[in-house]
């Protein structure tokens, strides 16, 4: 008879330092206790055939109850990591994943050196200019200005865990469980085709909608479908670098087309392209909504030159400074347009959601090379975003986000035209969540990020985003979706002041000296107006009156008015608006050249610039 070899017993009090309880934690405690065994079990630290201490002994040495340690003891033996053995005790199963363990650790042992050779064969895409490098850590500066990071309270935690857990209904998971090849949610479909896409004025059949793993994936599908070693690729400069990795991994021949503030510049250049990738909404990375008479344009010259265009709607839903013009999938000439957009940028990180329109012959084609790759994307996810959206969180969500960033957006817009460091102006936008900025010539943005770093802001340099090895130096973007409203101001008063410390221009450049003496200041400036532009590139007139009153008028339409005073204290001009400037009193040393008027701190250093004439009022 063989001897038979006990278990090993581990006694409660060994068990306990295995524990890190949080009772704040997201995971419930039961959660936790399960997590913490599993990893136990796959370490070694418990072995296979270890006897536990009882489910009433681990609770009273954890301060649980017993409830907590037996629901955790149940679920693991039913999903066979642990074993109960009548009137002897719950066991480390010994089927458990160390076993499995140990095998790869020899296979690896003695496979190592040949995967090391083979790794030289492998190809690898060029990517090393496809992101910016953000601080892994960047949550922990005060004032992270940065896009595609988003705090907490952006994200509708409870409104997705309400579409979850109708998703996961017994009836709703016999639905969408079930093998339909590759088709996706015809719920989401639905949605989709109902009540998003015809916000942008499409008009689509189930036949020519794809859902994908968000919209990166459904770049990479066209990238795969239409592009090639022969073809000619139209891509925006500035323009996402990821496109351009993908057409690169094609071998394509890319042409970048420049941008300004309408959008791609319509020009001869197209004549020669294949396909060409636009992001006509928001372009990715100026933030400039491309105008429509260049819509247009655009899409006869794909008519006359037989090319096809790749819109990427991105951020089309967050126009809200002004009314959004329809996509180029709705437009005359949009049957040559392949649409791509994401369910929510919000959502983004966490669900990963997008969609294709197109012909039904493409979709078909995508359809068939998406299940050669990753397949449909989860049938969970897409019955919950069909919940997300038919149950209306989804216009609360972007309601909601919308508001939210149009009190930052504009809260960074004042604070830019407040500070208005050097030179520095900002491309016009009708919404979205980032400014492209525009520095002086002689702004080096690599050091202007080692000094805001110091000073606890975090802004992406625009090197990444150009083609050309002798991109522009003095670019920068500042997001809004990763701090609170209240930090804006105070991170763009930092900005401003690393600015002026990495500050490279001439002396002569920043210093229109003499100054004006007090009572020369009044007699020049009494009965004036005053001609300049905002930060944000629109016209502003001052009109400053002989008494002290002041009134301004800012926008191309002159819709912004606010009214204040102005005043002349020793050698320094004051005013404070009503509104303008947060309304607070400034005051500025006055230099005038001709009818350039500058504006100087008592440093001497150049705030703002005007052009001064005579008031006919």
């Amino acid at each position: 008879m063989a001897e038979r070899i006990p278990h090993p017993h581990i006694s409660t009090t060994a068990l306990v330092p295995l524990f890190r309880l949080d009772r704040a934690s997201g995971l419930s405690l039961q959660d936790q206790i399960r997590r913490s065994l599993i990893n136990a079990v796959e370490s070694g630290v418990l072995p296979m055939g270890a006897k536990l201490p009882s489910s009433r002994k681990l609770a009273d040495q954890l301060g649980v109850s017993r409830n907590t340690t037996l629901l955790s003891y149940q679920t693991l033996i039913s999903d066979g990591h642990l074993i109960s053995r009548e009137r002897s005790g719950v066991f480390v199963a010994t089927n458990a994943q160390r076993a499995n363990a140990r095998t790869m650790q020899v296979v690896s042992s003695r496979s190592g050196a040949t995967v090391a050779q083979a790794s030289t064969r492998l190809l690898q895409p060029d990517i090393s200019r496809t992101q910016s490098k953000f601080p892994s850590d960047w949550q922990s500066y005060r004032y992270p200005f940065l896009e595609g990071k988003y705090d907490r309270s952006l994200f509708p935690l409870h409104e997705w865990r309400e579409a979850s857990r109708l998703a996961l209904a017994v009836q709703e998971v016999e639905t969408w469980s079930v093998d339909t090849g590759e088709a996706d949610d015809p719920a989401l479909i639905e949605e989709i085709r109902t009540k998003l896409l015809p916000r942008r004025g499409i008009v689509a059949r189930p036949d020519e909608l794809l859902i994908t793993a968000g919209d990166q994936q459904a770049l990479h599908l066209v990238t795969r479908l239409f592009a090639s070693h022969q073809t000619v690729a139209g891509v925006e400069e500035p323009g996402m670098p990821e496109i351009r990795a993908l057409f690169a991994g094609r071998n394509a021949r890319m042409i970048h087309l420049p941008v300004d503030d309408e959008g791609l510049i319509v020009s001869e250049e197209l004549e020669g392209c294949d396909i060409v990738h636009v992001t006509p909404s928001r372009q990715r990375p100026t933030a400039v909504t491309m105008s429509a008479a260049r819509r247009t344009a655009l899409l006869e010259s794909a008519e006359r030159n037989d090319f096809i265009i790749v819109e990427d709607d991105f951020e089309c839903e967050l126009n809200y400074l002004e009314n959004p013009l329809p996509a180029l999938r709705a437009t005359d000439g949009g049957n040559r347009v392949v649409y791509v957009a994401s369910l929510s940028k919000v959502l983004a990180p966490g669900v990963g959601l997008g969609f294709m329109v197109a012909a039904p012959e493409v979709i078909a084609a995508a359809r068939r090379l998406r299940s050669l790759t990753t397949g449909r994307p989860s049938p969970n996810n897409q019955r919950a975003a069909a919940f997300f959206l038919s149950l209306g969180h989804y216009d609360t969500m972007l309601r909601r986000f919308n508001q939210v960033c149009e009190h930052r957006l504009i809260a960074l817009r004042d604070a830019l035209n407040h500070y208005r460091p050097m030179s520095i102006a900002i491309a016009p936008v009708r919404g979205g969540t980032t400014y492209w900025v525009r520095g002086s010539p002689h702004l080096q943005t690599q050091k202007l990020v080692e000094a805001t770093q110091a000073r606890g802001v975090l802004i992406e340099p625009a090197d990444h985003y150009f083609a050309a090895s002798d991109a522009p130096t003095n670019m920068f973007r500042l997001g809004i979706t990763s701090l609170p409203v209240e930090r804006i101001r105070e991170g763009i008063a930092a900005l401003s002041d690393a600015i002026h410390a990495v500050a490279t221009e001439p002396a002569s450049a920043n210093s229109p000296t003499p100054y004006l003496t007090g009572e020369l200041i009044k007699s020049r400036l009494s009965n004036t107006v005053l001609h300049y532009k905002t930060v944000y590139g629109e016209p502003c007139t001052i009109i400053l009156k002989p008494d002290g009153e002041m009134s301004g008028r800012a926008g191309t339409a002159g819709e912004d008015v606010d009214v204040g005073r102005w005043w002349v204290e020793g050698d320094m001009w004051f005013r404070k608006w009503d509104r303008w400037a947060f309304g607070e009193v400034l005051g500025f040393r006055v230099a005038i050249t001709g009818n350039d008027l500058s504006w100087l701190d008592e440093s001497g250093r150049v705030m703002d610039s005007a052009v001064i004439s005579l008031s006919d009022i």
